[in-house]
């Protein structure tokens, strides 16, 4: 049982740490496409959103338009179209000023956002810590089947010695060459990450800026009159 189990460790280890680089390289393509396909839907929106005559054109494009920037906004008009007119049965929500609520509402839109980049991450982060250790767990089981080889034959030759040790220590070139590329793609995003919530914090800054300027001036009725026959039209 033992040498059934220790035949399978170094192979284990080395299959494993294929599965990561697998891993590593499909996370690369994923979050690539995500990031891209946002980086398109934040340019069309935010066109189409600075060219609106007035604010409930920007609204309707809120609604119509994919994307974190649209989405932002959404929630930012979101919190402009809330009745503040005293009512005997109100949200506690409702209480807030309108100021403090549009506020609330983009910073926990973009705190949205973020996670949904962020994922992902995690995982490359934990192969690049992870996966030198993995491998050098592989040479260290492998040496010491090695060692204990060579105390049973008796034999303490170079050609002894040199061929299953320089096997054992395949594990931990592996294990390195899985690391290098997850920590080179995690440092990527990462950048990239820090750009969209950069991004991210710019627009929902103007927005709150456009919005004070109006005072709020927004049609409310008319808003949510629009809303209702994009959601029945879609």
């Amino acid at each position: 049982m033992n040498e059934s189990l220790s035949s399978m460790i170094v192979p284990g280890v080395l299959w494993a740490l294929v599965l990561f680089s697998v891993v590593s390289w499909a996370l690369l393509l994923i979050k690539s496409s995500q990031y891209l396909r946002q980086k398109s839907q934040n340019n069309q929106f935010t066109k189409a959103f600075w060219a609106a005559p007035d604010l409930l054109t920007a609204a309707e494009h809120a609604s119509q338009y994919p994307g974190a920037l649209a989405r932002i906004a959404n929630s930012g008009f979101e919190a402009m179209i809330v009745d503040d007119t005293p009512r005997t049965t109100q949200q506690l929500a409702n209480t807030i000023n309108r100021a403090d609520r549009l506020e609330r509402n983009l910073r926990q839109q973009i705190q949205k956002e973020r996670r949904a980049l962020e994922s992902g991450q995690a995982i490359l982060a934990s192969i690049g810590s992870t996966a030198p250790f993995i491998g050098l767990f592989g040479t260290v089981w492998g040496i010491m089947e090695a060692l204990q080889s060579i105390g049973a034959s008796g034999s303490a030759s170079l050609e002894t010695v040199a061929g299953p040790i320089g096997h054992a220590l395949i594990a931990t070139g592996v294990g390195i060459a899985v690391a290098v590329p997850a920590v080179l793609i995690y440092n990527f995003f990462l950048r990239r990450l820090k750009m969209a919530s950069a991004t991210m914090d710019d627009f929902a800054h103007d927005f709150d800026a456009l919005a004070q300027r109006s005072a709020f001036a927004i049609d409310r009725q008319a808003i949510s009159t629009k809303r209702t026959a994009v959601r029945e039209a879609s």
